[in-house]
């Protein structure tokens, strides 16, 4: 069954700079990735301190992107963390203020530096990974601003039907997908056509952004 998340514009300075922080970012991914998990089996997931785990647990459900809920089949008094779904939406780069602006650019650079390593370490790993292939797509198209707003916004509802919720089929598995899009400059225009292809499933062989950063 899939639901579309609810959408929630983030432009709370506190919030983007909860975000902002690498030790949260890579918690909401794993909780994003693997599912439910306690501060302790995150922070041996992510080799971090448990202690620290949970602060920045409780830092992210203060800003609602994450919460706690009861397991019916938790240990003794074991506190379980699951990420809020939500269609997560920051400040346009025309719309942020002097101070929004550096946390909304530390928090994608972040986010991309993160995706550029799992996607290195996915193109090493394609072998053991079930014939799972990864399909990738560049091109160029000539837009409005209107036009692109809508190309974005069609792009999402797309990634919502694809979020499952309740089981998933046997087969599936967590998978990063990244959208981004940005005036070309004069020096590298193409013709529109697109040279995008299905990626080799060779290792060394050469995806959005989601609506999350």
């Amino acid at each position: 069954m899939t639901v579309s998340p609810e959408r929630r514009d983030v432009s709370e300075l506190e919030a983007l700079k909860a975000l902002a922080h690498p030790r949260r970012q890579r918690i909401l991914r794993e909780l994003e990735a693997s599912g439910p998990a306690t501060s302790a089996s995150l922070a041996r997931a992510l080799t971090l301190n448990t202690g620290a785990t949970s602060y920045h647990l409780r830092e992210l459900a203060r800003h609602g992107f994450v919460e706690d809920f009861v397991d019916p089949h938790a240990h003794g008094r074991e506190r379980w963390w699951r990420a809020v779904r939500r269609d997560l939406r920051f400040p346009p780069r025309s719309e942020q203020s002097e101070e929004i602006r550096p946390v909304v650019d530390e928090l994608n650079r972040l986010a991309f530096a993160a995706d550029l390593e799992e996607y290195r370490r996915a193109q090493t790993a394609t072998e053991a990974d079930e014939g799972m292939d990864m399909p990738y797509s560049r091109g160029t198209i000539h837009v409005t601003p209107a036009e692109l707003g809508e190309f974005f916004e069609e792009y999402i509802a797309l990634l919502n039907r694809y979020k499952r919720a309740g089981p998933l089929p046997a087969e599936a598995r967590p998978v990063r997908t990244r959208f981004l899009a940005f005036p070309a400059s004069a020096g590298g225009r193409d013709d529109g056509g697109d040279d995008g292809a299905p990626e080799s499933a060779d290792p060394g062989t050469g995806d959005p952004g989601t609506d999350r950063p």
